[in-house]
């Protein structure tokens, strides 16, 4: 294991004791993210294989059944729920969900986000506000029209509508960009520009070794020292001191915050308090796990004292993270469904 994060062993029991949600290593969970769908309208070679199966309807986890999971979650400390997929604005209810999940509010919720591509988003970006979403992270690899549209296959014009369209709504807005050496590492500047003129909060990403393995190679990494690097002529750049937030965050000019989520380069699993569940009912503990925990029979049988126990032995138990070993997950189910 990485000297970078050693086991707390003398103070953590051998079995979860806490009411709240707590691993092995100290770290509690705050924050859990639910994909909604597999689907996505988007074809990112990051995210997306070649020829995705969709799941079938019957398979995913109702709004009802989500609602109750969230809600036990809630209870076990949970204070940052965020919506993804594939793309969750292609779930339809999802206005009403996002109702639902504001009246956890009362019970210690605190937050309530979405990712998107906001290829959608100008249509729905009122409503959401309305019901109750505090803020949305779309993902913006280019805004160049055609490396834009050679990497998503869709034109970029909708997307920018959707940004406009949330601006006006009054929604928090983050620009999410996974650079790769090949296809958008010369937009870090223009990028960044454009972000910042916009007063558009930006989110570099390094490429991480999450799906199609095979296509994903060390020299395709732009690191967090080679995106500073570049900025460095164009603004003064000052690094802020880290949180549990997963970026590493840098004032730029004074007066604008650029993040780096550098898991290849600088690995942050020593804080990670995130969870995941996939539209078919698996926690995940880690992006980088192999196998998730089932949960949907428990959710529909309705045995909740079973699932709590479920979930906090399942928590309990999550490993260090990529930090430990390094390497790609070797699993059935992909990003777009896993939910980033």
């Amino acid at each position: 294991m990485s000297e970078k994060f050693k086991l707390i062993s003398s103070s953590i029991p051998l079995e979860p004791q806490s009411t709240k949600l707590v691993d092995q290593f100290g770290r509690y969970k705050r924050k859990l993210r639910i994909s909604l769908t597999d689907r996505c309208n988007f074809r990112c070679e990051y995210c997306m294989p070649e020829h995705p199966e969709w799941l079938a309807k019957k398979d995913l986890l109702s709004f009802d059944e989500l609602l109750k999971f969230c809600r036990i979650m809630v209870s076990l400390g949970i204070e940052h729920i965020r919506l993804t997929g594939g793309e969750p604005l292609m779930r339809q209810g999802i206005v009403s969900f996002i109702k639902d999940l504001h009246l956890l509010k009362r019970l210690g919720l605190k937050r309530i986000s979405m990712t998107s591509n906001a290829f959608y988003l100008k249509k729905y970006a009122t409503e959401l506000k309305l019901a109750g979403l505090d803020d949305i992270n779309i993902s913006l690899d280019s805004i160049q029209p055609d490396i834009f549209f050679n990497m998503t296959k869709k034109a970029i014009g909708p997307v920018l509508d959707g940004i406009g369209a949330a601006q006006k709504a009054g929604l928090k807005i983050k620009i999410n960009c996974v650079l790769l050496a090949d296809q958008n590492a010369n937009e870090i500047i223009q990028l960044t520009k454009w972000a910042y003129q916009q007063r558009l909060p930006l989110r570099f990403i390094e490429y991480m070794p999450l799906d199609q393995v095979e296509h994903w190679k060390l020299d395709k990494v732009i690191t967090e020292n080679q995106i500073i690097q570049q900025l460095q002529p164009h603004f003064q750049i000052k690094k802020i001191q880290r949180t549990n937030d997963p970026a590493t965050i840098y004032q730029l000019n004074d007066d604008y915050e650029l993040g780096v989520i550098s898991t290849i380069s600088k690995p942050f699993c020593q804080s990670c308090d995130r969870l995941r569940l996939t539209s078919t009912g698996e926690l995940f503990t880690c992006l980088f796990a192999n196998t998730g925990t089932p949960l949907r029979s428990l959710l529909r049988l309705g045995q909740e004292n079973f699932l709590l126990a479920t979930i906090k032995q399942a928590v309990w138990y999550k490993k260090a993270g990529f930090i430990a070993h390094q390497q790609a997950p070797v699993r059935k189910i992909s990003m777009h469904t896993i939910g980033g």
